[in-house]
């Protein structure tokens, strides 16, 4: 399996984006965005299962970011509004093999690359 994550850029504080993760053979999997900011250890933002019934976020995400996935593109987006400065990191798209996983990052079997998100105030 592999991925590719894009769609990252500079912004400005409440400016939106959307990322997208790019996945072979996504159907049978639950799909994860994380991310890194300098200096520190990457978190979980929110993921979504392999049929796009179930989401979590997490608190900092919750009614700013939205998980989505369109199976038919073998494609997982991160919608994030309202971005803010703290938003800055590097965001990773992850696949875990199921939902039971989801939110236990050492379950996660492959990563894309990652793309760069840089919000200015």
């Amino acid at each position: 399996v592999q991925l590719q994550a894009s769609g990252g850029g500079s912004m400005q504080a409440g400016d939106s984006l959307k990322l997208s993760c790019s996945v072979s053979g996504i159907g049978a999997y639950t799909v994860g965005w994380f991310r890194q900011a300098p200096g520190k250890g990457r978190k979980r933002v929110a993921v979504i299962d392999e049929t796009g019934a179930l989401s979590d976020y997490q608190d900092f995400a919750e009614g700013r970011f939205t998980i989505s996935r369109d199976n038919s593109k073998n494609t997982v987006y991160l919608q994030m509004n309202s971005l803010k400065p703290e938003d800055t990191a590097i965001y990773y798209c992850g696949l875990a093999r199921s939902w039971r996983y989801s939110k236990v990052q050492e379950k996660y079997v492959d990563w894309g690359q990652g793309t760069q998100v840089t919000v200015s105030s």
